[in-house]
């Protein structure tokens, strides 16, 4: 398997070595907004604190329902989108599950957290979107040369 990740130029940590930087970062921040009492009442547009969980939408049962847990789950199903297919059929259905199972977590997380997760993923899906654009002008380019 290393042999092939010589041949063809691939690093084994490609995929893993981004969330491995982030998650860090993902800890301190979820422990600065429990742990800070400076950040307690912080407000953020429509949010009056970003160290509660968003219940802009109110509570059902004891769920607390805000946009940015839904705004976060659908960014993580378009970033999904973008990546290409795993060839296991199990593992694809576990990626289809995982903005679902995401979201139910983030909706008990503080809003700050949230927040910093979810422009993370717009980010990403910009970088991908761009990535994809520009392999795709590049193939087209080296179709038309050839």
């Amino acid at each position: 398997m290393m042999e092939l990740y010589k041949t063809e130029k691939i690093n084994p940590l490609g995929g893993c070595l981004p969330i491995l930087v982030q998650i860090p970062v993902f800890i301190a921040l979820y422990w600065v907004l429990l742990g800070s009492v400076e950040l307690r009442g912080a407000p953020f547009l429509y949010i009056g604190d970003l160290s509660v969980p968003d219940s802009l939408f109110g509570t059902l049962w004891f769920v607390p329902l805000g946009p940015l847990p839904l705004l976060m789950a659908a960014s993580m199903f378009l970033q999904m989108k973008l990546n290409p297919k795993p060839t296991d059929p199990m593992q694809a259905r576990l990626m289809m599950m995982m903005p679902i199972i995401f979201s139910v977590f983030f909706f008990f997380f503080p809003s700050g957290l949230v927040l910093y997760w979810l422009v993370n993923n717009i980010l990403s899906i910009g970088q991908q979107w761009y990535v994809n654009n520009k392999i795709h002008a590049e193939a087209l380019k080296k179709k038309g040369n050839a």
